[in-house]
């Protein structure tokens, strides 16, 4: 199992403790985008709006957990010593695992008593294996979600619909049913994790690559979502954490 240690990962958001990014198989990366194990530290760490679905294992009591997408920051402080397996699906790939619409998970969490073919006590001493092992026989997703996230990047929800030749009712639909967030939900919090993962330098240059209509533009939105503007959160200044024990 070939990973890497690092204090801080960008795919599932600024983590403060031990995580451990597991490097993902070809076979997989049609199903997950990351995984990694992570260990709290006791000290502060902040979860960034995700539009992804996160699959989570808590290894000490061995609970199972399907995470929605998170519409805005959390800042806590966890037990030390709690231990996750967190496994970060490309959209619409949960929609297509759990075999059910995700309309009303954002901000929620549904647990699982079991996930047919994934073995918990090998997903939690070998998550690559075991998650390889659950998906290798799966029937191919479609890729028309995904197609209309990379769209939705660059252009406006109409203009998505109509490249993929598609009403906007269905897109919302789409969106909805596979990601549990509208498109345009979806697409803004891609910009506000675009800037996150940007140098803070030239903050008018970061909010034209991220697809906002100039730098106040950005800095509201990035306040909606983080609770704070960019400049703020750069510097460290953050709102304060709570304590999180779950």
């Amino acid at each position: 199992m070939t990973a890497l240690s690092h204090l801080v990962i960008g795919s599932f958001g600024t983590i403060v403790g031990r995580v451990t990014s597991l490097v993902v198989p070809p076979a997989l990366l049609r199903w997950v985008t990351g995984i990694d194990v992570a260990t709290a530290a006791g000290s502060a760490a902040v979860d960034v709006p995700d539009h992804a679905t996160t699959l989570i294992l808590r290894t000490d009591k061995r609970e199972l957990i399907v995470m929605g997408p998170r519409t805005r920051a959390a800042y806590h402080v966890a037990t030390p010593g709690h231990s996750c397996v967190r496994v970060r699906m490309r959209p619409g790939r949960a929609h297509a695992l759990l075999g059910r619409s995700l309309n009303g998970l954002a901000d929620g969490a549904l647990p699982l008593d079991e996930l047919p073919g994934l073995d918990i006590d090998q997903l939690a001493a070998d998550p690559v294996t075991a998650l390889d092992r659950a998906l290798a026989d799966r029937p191919e997703p479609s890729d028309r979600l995904e197609e209309a996230a990379r769209l939705l990047v660059g252009a406006t929800v109409t203009a998505t619909a109509a490249r993929l030749s598609i009403s906007e009712r269905r897109l919302r639909t789409l969106f909805t049913d596979a990601t549990g967030l509208s498109p345009k939900h979806f697409a803004r919090i891609n910009r506000v994790r675009t800037v996150l993962a940007a140098d803070a330098d030239r903050w008018a240059d970061i909010a034209s690559t991220a697809g906002y209509y100039d730098q106040s533009h950005m800095t509201a939105e990035f306040r909606h979502f983080m609770g704070v503007p960019p400049a703020a959160f750069t510097a460290g200044r953050r709102p304060a954490a709570t304590s999180c024990t779950a």
